[in-house]
């Protein structure tokens, strides 16, 4: 029954990275995970999402998503983020659609400037307060004392829960708060040192830092047991943390439980220390994949 179970972990594995759907996951700062019609699975590099989808991050995690439009979307840590629509366009013909809620932490909205002229009709909602975008770089945050959304270029158009009306926020740095239980503020200017000191490291992959991406070429082993129970015990373990983690058969008997993807080797060390401190995992050998 084990060996049954072991196959179909493999199995997965691999379906997992060939599924299709409209909005892709291309780097994250594990712990992270994804809540998918009532289940818990770790957040890895090249899922896809899908209406309905809810992600997690953990202490010190960051998740970047590329959407099918090439706007990114960046979280922090400690956030919880709902998929509640998604479409399929590029934005070329027809817009890009979505809409997605910021239930808690901090998040970024960027689109590159190549894909300014591609149409998207996207609401980000703030926990109470949701932001309208046609094409901009927007950074907001959810915490328990207030909602905020700042433009940092473009414009948006934002509304209060249980307040009438719009505020079109049109010039770099404006900013909107919604204390909780309270009306929201007028808007105001913020320092953009503090925005690019306090805010936007808040929600940047933190490369060096146990990076992994979907580009990413390194391995980092933490258990290499000779049997299949050692294996899955340490594969359960690390994926209830939030991490990805993969088991991989070796010769006489032997398996190799790890992570891939990982974007260098720094990430690949620094993530292996931080296991072996937390989870007091056996290894932290680094390699490169196909080795």
């Amino acid at each position: 029954m084990r060996s049954l179970l072991l196959v179909g972990l493999l199995a997965t594995t691999l379906a997992g990275t060939v599924a299709a759907a409209p909005t892709a996951v291309s780097a994250v700062n594990m712990p992270a995970w994804l809540e998918r019609t009532g289940e818990m699975r770790p957040l890895a590099p090249g899922i896809r999402l899908q209406s309905g989808d809810v992600l997690h991050t953990g202490r010190g995690a960051r998740v970047l998503l590329t959407l099918p439009e090439g706007s990114q979307l960046k979280l922090g840590e400690e956030a919880v983020f709902r998929v509640d629509n998604l479409n399929v366009s590029d934005g070329k013909k027809t817009p890009f659609v979505a809409a997605v809620h910021v239930l808690q932490g901090a998040f970024r909205f960027t689109t590159g400037l190549l894909d300014k002229v591609r149409q998207r009709e996207v609401d980000i909602r703030v926990a109470t307060v949701t932001a309208g975008i046609r094409g901009t770089d927007l950074w907001g945050k959810a915490d328990a004392e207030k909602d905020l959304v700042c433009l940092l270029e473009g414009r948006v158009s934002v509304e209060h829960e249980g307040e009438s009306g719009f505020t079109n926020l049109d010039q770099p740095l404006d900013f909107y708060v919604a204390p909780k239980g309270k009306p929201a503020l007028p808007v105001a200017k913020v320092d953009a040192d503090k925005v690019a000191r306090d805010w936007a490291p808040q929600t940047e992959p933190q490369a060096g830092k146990g990076l992994a991406s979907a580009a990413g070429r390194w391995r980092l082993v933490l258990a290499l047991p000779d049997n299949q129970d050692e294996a899955l015990r340490w594969y359960d373990t690390l994926r209830e943390a939030g991490y990805a983690a993969k088991i991989r058969p070796l010769t006489q008997g032997r398996f190799r439980v790890g992570l891939e993807q990982l974007a260098s080797e720094a990430d690949a060390r620094t993530l292996g220390e931080r296991l072996k401190a937390e989870l007091q995992t056996p290894l932290s050998t680094t390699m490169r994949m196909g080795e």
